[in-house]
C-alpha cells in the first residue's frame, strides 16, 4: 500500500505480433542519424490486475488484418491473455487507447466487457477526417462497425479528459497520433507507470522528441510526450506502444512466457544505458 493507501496493480505487456524490415523514415519524421532509428515494431496488449480487478488495455488484431497489412501474428490475443491467467470471455473492463486496427481489432472476443474510450476518438474515426485516405488508412472499417455495435449494445463508457477509472488507475487524453488517443497511468509496486500506447511508439520518439510519422496533429503529439513524462515517476516508468526493447528490458513472469510476456510493475532488469 502507498499513494494514500492504494494497493498496487500488477502490470503486464503481452507481445502478440511484429512488423520487420522498417527504416528510419518509417519511425521518425525528418532526418535522423542515431543508430537505432531503423527499429522494427512489436505489437502489444497490456493487463493491469489487482486481485479480482482486471483491466485489459487494447485488444490487438487477428489474422485477416495481419495478412492484409503484412504483419506477423505471433499468437491470438486471447491466447496471450491466457498466459497471465486472464480469460477474454470473462473480462469486465477493456480500455481502448484508440481505434486503430492494431489496438481495437478483436472487440468481439470480449463479450462481457465494458469498453472505455475518450469522446473524441469515435468522433474522429467516424467524422470528416475519414474522408482523407491517409488518415483513415490505420483504421479498419469492420473494427469501427464492431465498436458501434458494442455502443448500441450498451457496452461503451465514454470519458472526457482525465478520469480515475479505479484507485490507482487513471485515463488521460493526449491526442496527437489520433484525435482521441488516451494513455493509462497505473499505480504499481515500483510507483506510477504510464502505458503510453501510441503517444510514443518507440523509446526514441519521446527520448529524442522526434514524432512518429503516423500522426493527426504533430503539435498535440509533442505535447503528449510532455504529458507522458509528467505523469510517469521517471523515464524508466514510461512504456512505449511498439518498442521491441520492452521485451528486452523487463523480465518475463516465467520461463514458459519468455519472449511473450513481461512484467512492467517491477524495475527493468536490462535498462538502457
Amino acid at each position: 500500500m502507498d499513494a494514500q493507501g492504494t494497493a498496487p496493480f500488477e502490470l503486464y505487456a503481452i507481445r502478440y505480433a511484429r512488423h520487420g524490415g522498417r527504416k528510419a523514415h518509417d519511425n521518425y519524421i525528418g532526418a535522423v542519424d542515431f543508430h537505432d532509428a531503423e527499429s522494427d515494431l512489436d505489437y502489444y496488449v497490456w493487463v493491469a490486475r489487482r486481485d479480482s480487478e482486471v483491466y485489459v488495455i487494447d485488444t490487438g488484431f487477428e489474422e485477416p488484418s495481419a495478412r492484409e497489412r503484412g504483419r506477423e501474428l505471433l499468437m491470438p490475443v486471447q491466447d496471450g491473455l491466457a498466459l497471465v491467467g486472464v480469460d477474454a470471455k470473462e473480462v469486465g473492463h477493456v480500455i481502448i487507447t484508440h481505434l486503430h486496427y492494431d489496438h481495437a481489432g478483436t472487440l468481439d472476443r470480449f463479450p462481457k466487457a465494458r469498453f472505455h474510450i475518450q469522446d473524441a476518438e469515435p468522433a474522429y474515426a467516424t467524422g470528416r477526417c475519414m474522408c482523407h485516405p491517409a488518415l483513415r488508412q490505420p483504421f479498419n472499417v469492420e473494427d469501427i462497425v464492431s465498436f458501434v455495435r458494442k455502443l448500441y449494445g450498451g457496452q461503451v463508457e465514454f470519458h472526457r479528459g482525465d478520469t480515475e477509472l479505479a484507485p490507482g488507475l487513471t485515463l488521460h487524453l493526449v491526442g496527437g497520433h489520433t484525435a482521441g488517443l488516451q494513455i493509462v497511468r497505473v499505480w504499481t509496486r515500483r510507483g506510477w507507470v504510464v502505458v503510453a500506447s501510441d503517444a510514443t511508439h518507440l523509446y526514441g520518439n519521446i527520448e529524442r522528441q522526434v514524432p512518429f510519422p503516423a500522426v493527426y496533429n504533430v503539435g498535440d503529439m509533442m505535447e503528449g510526450h510532455k504529458r507522458v513524462r509528467s505523469l510517469a515517476d521517471s523515464p524508466r516508468h514510461i512504456i512505449p506502444g511498439h518498442d521491441p526493447q520492452v521485451m528486452q528490458r523487463y523480465p518475463s513472469p516465467s520461463p514458459e512466457t519468455a519472449g511473450k510476456v513481461v512484467r512492467l510493475d517491477v524495475a527493468p532488469s536490462n535498462p538502457a544505458e
